[in-house]
């Protein structure tokens, strides 16, 4: 991979990269640090990319890597299935934990590179995305499939790592992931199909500490999730609803209109009912619901708090669903190690007699 990233910052030879003036993106600098004081060490994603090599950069931005809020909500259902999945008493496989998080950053980085090819020419027509290294000509097509042939190998490799029955489980995903970019040009509900996609971990998490999925308690946490998903890309979909109505791209933004409070709480309910059935299902315990419970009132809040007509709102709605993801996996984590209570409170009266 090495290898290869240094192959795409020299430039394939003979390749040339276009660049458009209007949308190129601006230099990535550190903030300056007044006269004679030292520059304040940050260590937030974003300083992480600058700080990098200067040709490397523009691939770590395709990867999105200086944004990773997007990363977390793909990991974060992975961590539910593999936590519900644990023995009772017991933590969840901190090796499974690692290894989806290695191949959350890889998806994730390959997803959005997928996307940015469909989308460069889109791209280019709306503000907030004309930075990107594809619609800005700071890399090319053929240097951004090259680079996506890297990620998927490594994601590969990880997929590897599991049982066959995830193995096979993990690849029926990548279609998905393919089909995804283009919805938003056929459908006015591609959060749907993202939803399907990103939540996919809901199932390969339990089987990749089970051996195969157990379907009553994997489905409706795998619906759950796709629930969220229809709430936090909704809310993020509200950014760019002007530019999406000019070069006509669909969403359930434009879709749901003002409505879309109405159907962001319907979607909560959805989830929270589908939590509690998965919960029913595996005997979880009472830190579970309570979770479950903050899980709601984190949502409420942002439902009604919401102004879909704020980007800024939006954005910053769409960046704390990353705490809703982890107060359900603390939720189950305890949740399982009360299920070691419950067993010894209930072995109790047997040996006392």
């Amino acid at each position: 991979m090495a290898a290869l990233l240094a192959w795409l910052c020299r430039g394939a030879p003979g390749l040339r990269v276009a660049r458009l003036p209007l949308a190129a993106a601006p230099p990535l600098r550190r903030p300056s640090a007044p006269p004679g004081l030292p520059r304040p060490l940050s260590f937030s994603a974003s300083e992480l990319v600058r700080a990098a090599p200067g040709p490397l950069q523009p691939y770590l931005r395709l990867m999105r890597l200086h944004q990773p809020a997007g990363t977390w909500l793909l990991y974060l259902p992975c961590t539910w299935s593999i936590s519900l999945a644990a023995e009772p008493g017991c933590l969840p496989d901190c090796h499974m934990l690692a290894l989806f998080g290695l191949g959350a950053v890889l998806m994730r980085g390959a997803g959005c590179t997928i996307n940015d090819m469909w989308d460069r020419d889109y791209d280019r027509k709306v503000t907030r995305t004309a930075s990107r290294p594809l619609a800005a000509g700071d890399i090319s097509t053929f240097q951004s499939f090259v680079f996506l042939g890297g990620q998927l190998s490594l994601a590969l490799c990880v997929l590897l790592c599991l049982n066959y029955y995830s193995i096979a489980l993990g690849a029926a995903s990548l279609s998905l992931v393919v089909a995804y970019p283009l919805m938003k040009r056929i459908t006015y509900w591609p959060q749907l199909v993202l939803g399907l996609t990103f939540n996919w971990g809901a199932l390969l998490g339990w089987s990749a500490i089970r051996g195969s999925c157990d379907w009553s308690v994997c489905l409706p946490l795998y619906l759950a999730g796709v629930m969220w998903t229809l709430v936090y890309d909704t809310i993020y979909a509200h950014q760019d609803k002007r530019d999406d109505i000019m070069i006509g791209v669909k969403s359930t933004a434009l879709q749901f209109k003002e409505d879309t409070k109405q159907w962001l709480s319907g979607f909560s309910l959805a989830m929270l009912l589908s939590l509690c059935m998965a919960g029913m299902n595996c005997n979880q315990t009472f830190p579970y619901y309570s979770a479950v419970a903050a899980v709601g009132a984190h949502l409420a809040h942002q439902i009604y708090t919401l102004d879909i007509d704020k980007p800024e709102d939006c954005w910053k709605k769409f960046a704390s669903n990353r705490t809703v993801g982890v107060l359900l996996f603390i939720g189950i984590v305890l949740g399982n190690l009360w299920k070691q209570k419950d067993l010894k409170n209930a072995k109790e009266p047997l040996e006392n007699r």
